[in-house]
C-alpha cells in the first residue's frame, strides 16, 4: 500500500510542474514553461552540448533522458512494490490457512482427548469395582482358611495335650519303676562292702555264712533252716528267680579234723589227720548229696560251705582229690570269698530277673507311648494336609493379585502423544482398553 501511494504522489507533483514538452523536430526540442520569465532560457536547452552517432545531445535531452529513467525506475519499483504485497498476501492467506487447519486438528485431539478420558475413568471405575470384589473374595476366603485352620489347631492342640498328659502319667510310672530299681540296687551290698566286714570274716560255721547271705541277698531270697520234703533241714535255703527249686547251703564243715591236722607233731600225727580229713569230709559230702540234692524240690547242686580262707587253700593244696570228689557228687565246697562271689551271681541273678520283669512294665508303657505318638503323627499329618491346603488358596489369591498388579501397572504406564494424528492414536489406546 506505501508504494502505490509513492507512485501516485509522483504522478502528481509531475502534474503540477505545468510543463509541456512539444518535439517540434529532431534536432530542436522546444520546452515552454508556465511563465514567461523561463523562456528566455530555452534556447540554452536546446542548444547542442555534443553529437550522439550524428544525433545532437543538449540539456534538453540530458533531463529528458533522465526523467525518463527516474520514471522507468520509479515504474519497477512500484510493480516490485505490487508484486511484493502480493507475496505477502499470499503468505498470510497460506499461514492463515494453516492456522484454521491446526486448530481443527486441535480440536479432533481435543475431542479425542475427551473420549479417552471418559473410557479411562470407565476403566478405572471397572477396576475399582473389580478390586473391590476381589478383596471381598479374598477376606472371604482368608476368614474361611483361617477359621478351618484354627479349628484344626484347637483341635490338634487339645489332642496333643491330651497326649501329653497320659504321657506324663506313664513317665511318673516310669519313675517309680526306677525307683523301685534304685532301692533294690541300694538293699544289694557290693563284694568291696561284704569284705570290709571284719566282724563277719572273723565268724566261722553258720554265723559266718548267715552273714554273707543276709549281707549279699533280699530276706525273700533265701531262709534259713528250712525244712525239706524228706524231713532234713539245710543250714540255708537260696531261692533262685525264675525257677522254684531252691539251693541248699551247708555250713557243717568238720573243723576237727582240720584242728588236728593243724596241732600235729610229727608226720605220722600229720598223715594220720590227713587220713581223717579225707574220711570225714568224703562222709560229709556223701551226706549232703543224700539229703538235699531231691529231684524237683532243690537244685542238682549244693554249697558246703568252708568258713576260713586258709583252711579251704590247705584244702586245695593237699587235698585235691577230695576236691574233685565232691565235684562228682554235685557238692561244691565254697570258701567265704567263693561264697561272697557266689552271692554276687545270684544277685545279678535276681537283679535281672527283677528287672526283666520292669522291664516287660516299661515296655508295655513304652508302647502305649509308641502308640499315642503315632496317633499324634497322624493328627500332625493331617494338620499337615491342611496347611498346605491354605498354602495353595494363598498362592491362587498371590497369583491373582499380582495379575490385576500388572494390568493396573500397564493402565497407569499409558501415555497419550498430543502431536499423534487422530487417527494413529487412537487404535493403540483402545487396544490397551481391551
Amino acid at each position: 500500500m506505501q508504494q502505490d501511494v509513492f507512485v501516485q504522489r509522483t504522478l502528481f507533483q509531475l502534474k503540477m510542474a505545468e510543463c509541456r514538452v512539444f518535439l517540434v523536430n529532431r534536432p530542436v526540442v522546444l520546452i515552454l514553461f508556465g511563465t514567461r520569465d523561463e523562456s528566455r532560457y530555452a534556447y540554452r536547452m536546446t542548444h547542442p552540448l555534443f553529437l550522439l552517432s550524428g544525433y545532437p545531445i543538449g540539456l534538453l535531452e540530458i533531463a529528458a533522458g533522465g526523467v525518463a529513467f527516474c520514471a522507468l525506475v520509479l515504474f519497477i519499483m512500484a510493480i516490485g512494490l505490487l508484486r511484493a504485497g502480493g507475496s505477502r498476501r499470499l503468505e498470510a492467506e497460506l499461514a492463515a490457512e494453516r492456522q484454521r487447519e491446526i486448530d481443527d486438528k486441535m480440536a479432533g485431539l481435543s475431542q479425542i482427548n475427551a473420549e479417552l478420558a471418559g473410557r479411562l475413568r470407565g476403566m478405572g471405575d471397572a477396576l475399582t469395582s473389580r478390586q473391590g470384589e476381589l478383596a471381598r473374595l479374598l477376606t472371604e476366603r482368608l476368614d474361611a482358611v483361617g477359621h478351618r485352620v484354627g479349628q484344626g489347631l484347637e483341635s490338634n492342640g487339645r489332642f496333643a495335650a491330651d497326649q501329653l498328659t497320659k504321657l506324663s502319667e506313664r513317665l511318673a510310672v516310669i519313675d517309680k519303676a526306677q525307683e523301685k530299681l534304685t532301692g533294690m540296687t541300694q538293699e544289694v551290698v557290693s563284694l568291696k562292702d561284704i569284705l570290709a566286714n571284719k566282724q563277719s570274716r572273723g565268724a566261722f560255721g553258720q554265723g559266718r555264712m548267715e552273714a554273707i547271705v543276709r549281707d549279699g541277698l533280699h530276706p525273700a531270697a533265701y531262709e534259713f533252716q528250712a525244712t525239706l520234703s524228706n524231713g532234713s533241714r539245710p543250714d540255708c535255703l537260696i531261692r533262685l528267680p525264675g525257677d522254684e527249686r531252691a539251693m541248699a547251703v551247708d555250713a557243717k564243715f568238720p573243723l576237727e579234723a582240720f584242728t588236728a591236722l593243724k596241732d600235729a607233731a610229727n608226720d605220722a600225727e600229720r598223715e594220720q589227720a590227713g587220713r581223717r580229713v579225707r574220711a570225714d569230709l568224703s562222709k560229709h559230702i556223701k551226706d549232703i548229696a543224700d539229703k538235699y540234692l531231691l529231684s524237683g524240690e532243690t537244685q542238682d547242686l549244693a554249697l558246703l560251705f568252708v568258713p576260713s580262707e586258709s583252711i579251704y587253700a590247705d584244702l586245695s593244696s593237699h587235698f585235691d582229690d577230695v576236691i574233685q570228689r565232691a565235684n562228682r557228687a554235685r557238692v561244691l565246697i565254697v570258701s567265704p570269698s567263693l561264697l561272697m562271689m557266689a552271692i554276687q551271681v545270684m544277685q545279678s541273678l535276681v537283679r535281672d530277673r527283677r528287672m526283666q520283669e520292669q522291664t516287660h512294665l516299661i515296655q508295655r508303657e513304652v508302647r502305649s507311648l509308641l502308640d499315642d505318638l503315632r496317633r499324634l503323627g497322624d493328627r500332625v499329618a493331617k494338620l499337615d494336609v491342611h496347611f498346605r491346603q491354605a498354602q495353595e488358596d494363598v498362592a491362587q489369591i498371590t497369583t491373582s493379585t499380582e495379575k490385576l498388579v500388572r494390568r493396573g501397572s500397564r493402565i497407569d504406564q499409558l501415555e497419550l502423544d498430543p502431536q499423534t494424528a487422530p487417527t494413529a492414536g487412537t487404535a493403540p489406546l483402545r487396544n490397551a482398553a481391551e
